[in-house]
């Protein structure tokens, strides 16, 4: 079986700072990590790797450092993987990312299964798995919760979680599922894994060698953009009601006209 997982590097959620004149996240001296839920992903690429045999490979789109995230993949068991990575990338919205991720996946090769993370914490979209399956032309499930191959490997049945509760479904290979934090426990990096990670030199692809077309990537092939962004501030506001219970009732109801709820 031969799986591609897509991951991100992401700022350390526990060090991030943010510039409230620029309206921008300060990412100097701020940690990168790998998005917590793609270690789900990873895992589960791992694990049906163990089951059916075959190969497990990370895809990142990001600056040349992302490779920091292919070799700390590699040291949990990946057998490889690649940094999309390119000037022209810059700026791109979800719509610009999948095509690049989806022209990066097919100049790899053909994958019987493609894995990603729910979702990732610096944009909380979710929408890079489904819409890179719309760009790969394979049937995609999400939120998955749980994962087990039927029929040698040919097909996946899943239990998928709604806002209902969840659905069962069954999916035939070439597929891409997304992968909650619930799904398994993701390994540690094992001594050998280290060992081979810190050898391992990450290929990094640009533009031309995926076959991308310019003017779909980066800026240029996003039509959405941030205009600006704030942090929401909170003025809480404590008084202490006085009087008998009747009394405390009563100054309640009126304070709670005052603030327009009741």
């Amino acid at each position: 079986m031969k799986i591609a997982v897509c991951i991100k590097q992401v700022p350390d959620a526990s060090t991030v700072r943010f510039d409230k004149e620029k309206g921008t996240l300060v990412r100097e001296g701020v940690e990168s990590v790998i998005n917590p839920f793609d270690y789900n992903a990873i895992e589960a690429g791992l694990s049906l790797r163990d089951q059916f045999g075959g190969e497990v490979s990370v895809v990142t789109m990001g600056p040349p450092q992302a490779s920091e995230a292919v070799k700390e993949a590699i040291s949990l068991g990946v057998d490889g993987g690649v940094v999309v990575s390119d000037r022209a990338f810059a700026g791109a919205d979800t719509l610009a990312t999948t095509y690049t991720l989806a022209k990066a996946i097919e100049k790899l090769g053909q994958f019987d299964l493609v894995i990603c993370g729910k979702q990732a914490i610096d944009g909380d979209t979710a929408q890079v798995g489904p819409g890179l399956a719309v760009r790969l032309n394979i049937p995609c499930v999400t939120c998955v919760d749980e994962l087990e191959a039927i029929d040698d490997g040919k097909r996946l049945r899943l239990k998928r979680m709604c806002e209902q509760g969840y659905d069962m479904v069954e999916v035939e290979l070439p597929a891409l599922v997304t992968v909650l934090a619930s799904l398994n426990t993701p390994r540690v990096p094992s001594l050998k894994g280290k060992m081979r990670a810190r050898k391992t030199e990450v290929p990094i692809m640009n533009a031309e060698d995926i076959g991308a077309d310019v003017s779909r990537v980066g800026l240029a092939g996003s039509p959405t953009q941030v205009a600006s962004t704030t942090i929401p501030t909170f003025d809480a506001r404590r008084e202490m009601l006085e009087g008998e219970p009747e009394q405390q009732v009563d100054a309640l109801v009126d304070r709670l006209k005052e603030a327009g709820i009741l």
